[in-house]
């Protein structure tokens, strides 16, 4: 398989990934859409370095976290703000609208933690172990644990105040 093949299939197979991440760090549509291509680009960039001594997706989530930390710093240096988009999880089928209002206001509180949390919530909610979050962001598997209890602690307050 050609190394361009390859890099696509990769891409198409573990597009939730970046999906995931660009939704969290971007507050519309286009910078959603800008920081994909992003994210794709730095994968594609540092494709030939995977030495495969972690999973693809853990690969992939380090690159596009650093990436999209990376554009947040430069968009917090410029000064740049916009509003935030509403969160829309419609299923055709199953549309369940308490369910969606709630996704909405869940993540509507993620947006508002600070950079590290929101990439660990985020891992979390992918179903990540805490010993592969630790080896995405650089944290001990014991400090994510603290983290997480402390993110889930923060997040009950603040919805419940709501």
């Amino acid at each position: 398989m050609l190394k361009e093949e390859e890099f696509v299939h990769v891409i198409k197979r573990n597009e939730g990934v970046i999906f995931k991440i660009t939704t969290m760090y971007s507050d519309n549509r286009a910078d959603q859409q800008d920081l994909y291509q992003d994210v794709v680009y730095q994968l594609w960039k540092s494709f030939d370095s995977f030495r495969a001594e972690s999973k693809m997706s853990t690969w992939m989530y380090r690159i596009a976290l650093n990436t999209a930390l990376t554009k947040l710093r430069k968009t917090k240096r410029m000064g740049h703000s916009v509003s935030i988009d509403q969160v829309i999880m419609r299923q055709t089928e199953n549309y369940d609208s308490e369910f969606e209002e709630k996704l909405k206001v869940l993540y509507a509180h993620i947006k508002e933690l600070n950079v590290l949390e929101k990439g660990v919530v985020l891992l979390l909610l992918e179903g990540k172990k805490y010993e592969e979050i630790s080896e995405i962001t650089g944290l001990s598997p014991g400090n994510v644990g603290t983290r997480v209890s402390r993110i889930k602690q923060k997040l009950r307050k603040q919805i419940l105040k709501n």
